[in-house]
């Protein structure tokens, strides 16, 4: 039953290379927010390559985005943010896409550079995890793009958005089941010369701590979280890790499927996603690893509060 428009209520709209999400919410009266509903679907933009969205994804993300206003109205939504990241900041048919958006539901979809996703990330991230005097290294995953923070007591020192997202990773390099010996090489030399500048700032701002958000890190805490320092984030040991790496390494994208606690929308790209993950976590020499399950959206609902 669609509900009066409600003058509090506000959703966001992060509209991925892999995923769209809203996230709709309420202020609690104590400065804050409280979720209402949130939802994702997997639409796959990048299905055949992020330089243009194909047909079918289209069709999908348009349905997805109609099913998402239907919810907006149900639960009568006035103030709305909507983000377009990596693919449609890269797809040639994005601004067509933005536009049939616009014309269908009324929502304006903005287009965030990635250095704002990345500053967006680092300001949903503060909410979840604990404080700490320790310089982090923020890192979300996503399907065309991958945005790097450090920050040290709230305030970020550093931040930039590397186009080597799992979709890239994926269809550039993962051709075969199980994934060859060859192509991981691959994937890292690629990584070598991407992350030069990631590389670089570390040797500025030395951390041991990393802070993993979205995607990949999502499938880690399931299958692998030890401890909830907070309602929103979560310990992964780094001695879990390694072993599930090499089993996924090993593993075709049928035994993939069958591993309880890995979605079915991530079976075939969590490979490279673990490839980038372990390549961070050696690069950095990083010690300890938290997941947030707080991100963009956060930090996009954080400002319009």
């Amino acid at each position: 039953m669609q509900q009066e428009h409600t003058t509090n209520r506000m959703a966001v709209i992060d509209l991925g290379t892999n995923t769209f999400h809203i996230l709709i919410a309420e202020p609690d009266g104590q400065g804050g927010y409280r979720h209402l509903y949130r939802y994702r679907e997997f639409v796959r933009l990048a299905e055949d390559g992020i330089d243009e969205i194909s047909p079918a994804a289209f069709g999908r993300a348009l349905a997805a985005v109609r099913f998402m206003h239907e919810k907006l109205e149900e639960y009568g939504v006035r103030k709305i943010r909507a983000s377009g990241t990596a693919a449609l900041r890269t797809a040639a048919n994005g601004p067509d896409f933005i536009r049939q958006v616009k014309e269908m539901t009324g929502i304006e979809v903005q287009l965030i550079t990635g250095i704002e996703e990345a500053r967006l990330i680092h300001l949903g991230v503060l909410q979840a995890i604990p404080p700490t005097s320790e310089p982090i290294l923020i890192m979300d995953i996503g399907g065309g793009s991958v945005e790097f923070i450090i920050s040290e007591k709230g305030q970020l020192l550093w931040a930039q958005s590397f186009p080597v997202g799992v979709a890239v990773l994926y269809h550039h390099y993962h051709n075969h089941e199980p994934i060859l010996a060859s192509e991981v090489a691959a994937v890292q030399h690629f990584l070598d010369q991407q992350l030069a500048p990631l590389h670089q700032a570390l040797s500025r701002h030395p951390v041991q701590h990393l802070i993993g958000a979205a995607g990949t890190f999502d499938v880690l805490e399931t299958l692998l979280a030890t401890a909830k320092p907070t309602p929103n984030s979560a310990v992964i040991p780094l001695a879990g890790f390694f072993p599930l790496y090499y089993q996924l390494l090993n593993a075709s994208v049928e035994e993939r499927h069958h591993i309880e606690g890995i979605p079915e929308d991530r079976a075939d790209m969590i490979v490279v996603a673990m490839i980038l993950i372990d390549f961070v976590l050696r690069m950095a020499d990083i010690h300890q690893l938290t997941v947030s399950s707080f991100a963009l959206k956060e930090g996009m609902l954080a400002e319009i509060c």
